[in-house]
């Protein structure tokens, strides 16, 4: 059976190569990418909200956040740039936990991440229902690091990782969608690593 140099040192390194979706190379490190500089954070005053298409805005201190009841999960991220980082954990709070506070309406389809500095990622609601999605506060064991989203982020797993906004400081329902930041600079709405969506031209 060929295998690609990338597919190979997947099963080299003890992996089913079919974890690897195409294009991508698998890496053991987790590569810091984004627009802008780190953000600094004061949990004093940091609030999460979730308002749009609900009927209970909702908007959270950092303790009334930590005080929600927490998840943990294991899998796989796809970045846009080709590397994959395989069984990354991570520790936060699932998307039903906030649904049961702000009951989204029947017209709620979409989701608009609103993170530091205007940043914005668009997913379909399903997107953030998905057992193994997350607003994670903590990756493989520890609290996340500033350059990784500190102290919240966005994990969508069934979508190239820049879905999985940083900074993460509110969730937009909504019926329509709406791009994102980087979907505004031409990459792909739908994001499907599996389809190698990358990009919108």
């Amino acid at each position: 059976m060929f295998r690609s140099k990338a597919e190979q040192k997947v099963a080299d390194a003890g992996y089913n190569p079919a974890r690897l979706p195409p294009g991508q190379y698998l890496t053991e490190k987790w590569p810091v990418l984004h627009a802008g500089s780190v953000p600094e954070t004061d949990l004093a005053t940091w609030d999460f909200t979730v308002g749009g298409e609900v009927e209970e805005p909702l908007s959270l201190t950092w303790g009334e956040f930590q005080e929600l009841p927490a998840v943990e999960v294991t899998l796989d991220i796809h970045c846009v740039t080709r590397w994959s980082r395989f069984d990354t954990s991570f520790r936060g709070v699932h998307w039903r936990e906030l649904a049961k506070l702000v009951e989204p309406k029947p017209s709620a389809r979409f989701v608009l991440a609103h993170a530091e500095a205007g940043f914005t990622s668009n997913v379909p609601l399903a997107a953030i229902e998905d057992e193994n999605a997350v607003l994670a506060y903590e990756a493989d064991g520890e609290p996340l690091m500033p350059e990784h989203g500190w102290p919240l982020r966005l994990v969508v797993p069934s979508r190239y990782f820049w879905k999985s906004a940083k900074w993460l400081r509110g969730l937009e329902l909504r019926a329509a969608d709406e791009p994102g930041f980087w979907e505004r600079y031409g990459y792909h709405n739908d994001a499907d690593y599996w389809k190698e969506e990358r990009y919108s031209f």
